[in-house]
């Protein structure tokens, strides 16, 4: 589909929904409506204009197609801007589409693995268990009996795919260069994260390795249950991989039905959450409904199981210490040391005004805090700080956005299957048990050990480094001394300004006194003129010398 074709498209849908109703008063919004007056008038008595326009914005991008969903979702994890009602609107997209056209199954098979489709598996379903923008997911078997569930890439997606991110990024362009509203919301910026995480997606080898680290991260847990990948089925456009048997984390009845022990699964969600964050610094970020299940065995003590890994967050060492030392902090409402810390780190300029910074954290946590800590929300105190250090120039990185994002959902899931969930209960002391072995001495060790080998590799550089830093300490007292020389010259000519000033003034003041004298003024006209004009050249050479 050519770009002229989908622009027809998206400005017939914008017309449709009224979606320049998002646009501020202004002359671009009035440019915009005659844009689409063709467009309106061949709606005019649509139904669709009218009603709520955070429902009308959705409608329209499940109108335009599973990309645009795909957008939307990302969209509204960018709380620190967004409406709040905007927000959960756009969190309502589903991504659950018809299952598309393609060739046999066992044909897209064979064609990924170089062989027939009977050489790898006794049996595959010629029906799709699942359908998604990107991809369709049919169940099998492999040779052995193993039962398997086989994910395939949705035929000529990739090139639809990157002509929409061509078309948005210009229209992103116009809208960012628009306003100062457009500025605010960075829509390239925004787009940029969209086209990573979309064509990361396309690959499947990207989430068959995600899938394989997080598996390798909870072996043996207790808590979380990842399946097993079968690499040698496993190409770009194919994935091959265990095929779990739980229920869906949304279906509460099941859930009770079956006896699961609804308070500790949300506390344990909770724990998750945070060990993949700050034990393993690799969390899965897409924790939505539909890629989480509950294992049917040992309903007292209940375990996760988690699939889609497509989209993976990791934060940086120094930003998760930073994180882990806001949180602490929030935790104790200590806001001079979460402005200390945003400083610190870099995720506001060094030259913002910590008590100002502070101030306006107060005045929002303030009013969140004086609710009971079990109906407070700890993702939308962080979406709030978010907000706030914004107005003081955040440019808020990706890695934190997925895990704002991630943090609603493990929080609005744990509410959903135990209401009382305290969620400040449960991650306090894990926070401190983790500061705690952070700064243990035994952790120091470890960390030290782990860095000894690039340092004993600095070691022979050692004399020279000291050689330099020598050289550059007199380099340095020969500048200080030269800047001090320069200083002394600088306050001596000043001086001998001062005094030329002073010199021509008391001349001045002579002159005037001598002009009101009847002797002086006879006195001058009698002295002879060369004399005085060479003491007239030699008072302006003294005053005006430099």
């Amino acid at each position: 589909m050519s770009s002229i074709t989908r622009l027809h498209k998206i400005l017939s849908v914008a017309a449709k929904y009224g979606l320049e109703d998002f646009l501020p008063a202004s002359r671009s919004r009035a440019m915009c409506k005659i844009a689409l007056l063709p467009y309106r008038l061949l709606g005019l008595f649509s139904s669709q204009r009218s009603g709520d326009r955070n429902m009308r914005l959705r409608l329209a991008l499940e109108e335009l197609g599973p990309i645009y969903i795909k957008l939307g979702q990302l969209v509204s994890t960018r709380r620190d801007f967004l409406d709040p009602e905007l927000a959960d609107e756009l969190q309502a997209l589903q991504d659950n589409v018809p299952p598309f056209p393609m060739p046999p199954i066992e044909t897209v098979v064979a064609a990924a693995l170089g062989a027939p489709a009977e050489e790898f598996f006794k049996s595959i379903d010629s029906e799709p268990l699942a359908s998604a923008s990107i991809a369709q997911v049919y169940g099998a078997s492999l040779l052995d009996g193993s039962d398997v569930i086989i994910k395939v890439v949705r035929p000529g997606i990739e090139d639809v795919v990157k002509a929409d991110i061509r078309l948005l990024k210009r229209l992103a362009s116009l809208i960012e260069g628009a306003s100062q509203l457009g500025r605010r919301l960075r829509p390239i910026e925004v787009i940029a994260d969209y086209e990573k995480i979309i064509l990361d997606e396309l690959n499947l080898q990207s989430e068959a390795a995600n899938t394989t680290q997080l598996r390798r991260n909870f072996d043996g847990s207790t808590e979380l249950y990842v399946p097993k990948i079968y690499w040698e089925y496993t190409r770009s456009r194919l994935l091959v991989m265990e095929r779990i048997d739980g229920i869906p984390v949304a279906n509460i009845d099941d859930l009770n039905a079956r006896g699961i022990n609804l308070k500790h699964l949300a506390e344990t969600g909770v724990n998750i959450f945070f060990t993949q964050v700050f034990e393993h610094n690799f969390f899965h970020a897409d924790m939505h409904p539909g890629n989480i299940f509950v294992a049917k065995t040992n309903t007292s003590i209940p375990k996760y199981i988690a699939i889609d890994c497509a989209i993976i967050g990791s934060l940086t060492d120094s930003d998760q210490d930073y994180l882990a030392k806001n949180l602490l902090a929030i935790f104790k409402q200590d806001y001079r040391r979460v402005a200390e810390l945003h400083v610190a780190c870099g995720w506001v300029p060094p030259t913002t005004r910590v008590h100002e910074f502070e101030s306006a954290i107060r005045s929002v946590c303030e009013p969140i805090f004086e609710k009971p800590l079990s109906e407070i929300s700890f993702g939308q105190i962080l979406v709030q700080l978010f907000a706030t250090a914004g107005r003081f120039d955040m440019q808020v990185q990706p890695s934190l956005v997925l895990l704002q994002k991630t943090l609603l959902n493990v929080e609005g899931l744990g509410r959903q299957l135990y209401p009382q969930l305290d969620l400040w209960q449960t991650a306090l002391p894990f926070l401190e048990r983790w500061n705690a072995k952070r700064l243990s001495p035994m952790t120091l060790l470890r960390r030290l050990k782990d860095n000894l080998p690039e340092l004993l590799e600095e070691l022979p550089n050692l004399p020279q480094l000291l050689a330099s830093a020598g050289s550059q300490g007199k380099q340095l007292a020969a500048i200080n001394s030269t800047l001090r020389e320069q200083q002394e010259k600088d306050a001596l000519r000043r001086a001998q300004a001062r005094r030329s000033d002073r010199l021509l003034a008391a001349l001045i003041a002579a002159a005037a006194l001598a002009s009101t004298s009847p002797a002086a003024r006879e006195a001058v006209s009698t002295a002879p003129s060369l004399p005085l004009l060479g003491a007239v050249l030699v008072v302006a050479f003294l005053c005006f010398r430099r």
